[in-house]
């Protein structure tokens, strides 16, 4: 069995206009989601400013198995999962995901 961290990968593009509001959309959903899941280890958002009146959203998640991810995920893991109001802010959407081993860096300190 592979022993290695899994690193789930989402990006989307908003309105930069809805980024505060979008941000707190999915600390409560997403985010929530995955950090209530057994087996996710943590998860964070990143926001990156196009300057074209869009925003990319990019999710980070990593998890200790695969059975982890489908237990967030459902069976197929690599469909990305979507919540009600998504349609609201989403100007693009994914159907799939990315997901990597991760084999090598640093363990990250938390912030605050």
């Amino acid at each position: 069995m592979d022993q290695n961290v899994i690193l789930r990968r989402w990006s989307a593009r908003i309105r930069t206009a809805d980024e505060a509001d979008y941000i707190a959309y999915i600390a409560g959903t997403g985010l929530d989601d995955y950090r209530a899941t057994p087996g996710n280890l943590g998860a964070q958002m990143l926001v990156r400013t196009l300057g074209n009146g869009e925003s990319e959203v990019t999710t980070l998640s990593w998890w200790a198995s695969i059975g982890a991810i489908a237990a967030f995920a459902g069976a197929d893991i690599d469909r990305a999962r979507y919540y009600p109001e998504d349609d609201r802010f989403l100007l693009t959407r994914p159907d799939h995901v990315e997901h990597h081993r991760v084999v090598g860096g640093t363990e990250m300190a938390p912030i605050g």
